[in-house]
């Protein structure tokens, strides 16, 4: 292995806890040395990383059960994908492109047993970190497994131009659905979700209520909703619910930067009276899934089935920015980060 022992790389780190809505300020661009990996480890150059909202959690100093803060004066955390430059493990050999979770930095030395192998000849590297990464993953499982779609169903998706969305509506599509209605922010969007992205219908949650504009989209009520917004999306689909119906709660981007507690729905009570399951997911508990995922998924990125979408920012000095757009819904499809 040839020493790097002189490599530096450039990082962000997180400057401040932020209240309310981040700003520029709560981040650090800084320059580090790279250390050599030890045994079993292997350094690779980043070429690609994701920012998505959940980020925005882990800027608070609140304990998860699911991923920790942030630590201050740290570099951030998040999946990339690169090349590896150096390996002392036998089963990740130099020149591999890998998936990890050492984002935010231009080099990450890790163990070899957290990365994962991809085949670049599937799909453009970058796809691992939007359709062929947890983003597709968490639409499918939330979609086949913590909300199933039947043949017939009516489906509603909240932040359906987003990265998760704009994948669940054409994969309730190809799960046998009988209408798929989507909201997003803004006609531009909106335009999007019926030309691009096959959805029936296109609620502009900015336009007005979000419940009279779902009611007048699906009279008959909705059977499955996936859930990325809370809020007044939340208490809507709980309303247009139909006896039985499911409902896959992904996130909750509408109270990310709330410096308050936020109201919860009003409705709830009609979760009883109409039997409905609303049931929380974590990606990571969906990992297992991937292989069969990633063949299907393939497949269909190839024949054109599946269509997505990238909001790429140029240089790991654009990460702050590139999340502070995706929180505010700037997006559309995946934000990526090109290192």
């Amino acid at each position: 292995m040839t020493s790097h022992s002189t490599l530096t790389g450039r990082e962000i780190r997180l400057a401040a806890r932020p209240v309310g809505e981040p700003a520029p300020t709560d981040f650090a661009l800084a320059e580090a040395a790279v250390p050599e990996p030890g045994d079993g480890q292997i350094l690779v150059r980043n070429t690609w990383m994701s920012v998505d909202p959940y980020m925005r959690g882990r800027m608070d100093d609140v304990p998860s059960p699911v991923l920790p803060p942030f630590e201050l004066g740290a570099p951030l955390e998040g999946a990339a994908v690169g090349e590896v430059i150096a390996s002392r493990s036998a089963d990740v050999p130099v020149g591999a492109t890998v998936s990890h979770f050492l984002g935010w930095r231009e080099y990450a030395v890790l163990d070899a047993a957290a990365a994962t192998v991809v085949d670049t000849g599937l799909a453009p590297v970058q796809a691992y970190l939007g359709p062929l990464g947890t983003t597709g993953l968490t639409a499918y499982a939330a979609l086949t497994d913590v909300a199933p779609v039947r043949e017939g169903d009516v489906v509603f998706v909240s932040a359906a131009a987003g990265a998760v969305g704009s994948v669940a509506g054409q994969l309730a599509r190809t799960l046998g659905a009988a209408k798929v209605i989507g909201s997003a922010g803004g006609p531009d969007k909106t335009t999007r979700l019926l030309a691009d992205f096959g959805f029936d219908a296109a609620l502009d949650h900015r336009a007005g209520p979000i419940a009279a504009q779902l009611a007048d989209a699906a009279p008959g009520g909705i059977d499955v909703y996936l859930d990325a917004v809370g809020g007044d999306h939340l208490e809507a689909a709980i309303g247009a619910l139909n006896v039985g119906g499911r409902a896959a709660l992904v996130g909750a981007i509408s109270g990310y930067n709330a410096t308050a507690p936020v109201p919860g729905p009003a409705n709830l009570a009609q979760v009883v009276y109409k039997q409905l399951t609303l049931r929380g997911m974590q990606v990571g508990a969906y990992l297992h899934l991937f292989p069969e995922y990633i063949a299907k998924a393939a497949g269909w990125l190839a024949d054109g089935t599946l269509r997505t979408e990238e909001t790429v920012f140029d240089g790991l000095d654009r990460a702050p920015a590139a999340l502070l757009g995706n929180l505010r819904g700037a997006n559309t499809g995946k934000t990526l980060v090109r290192l």
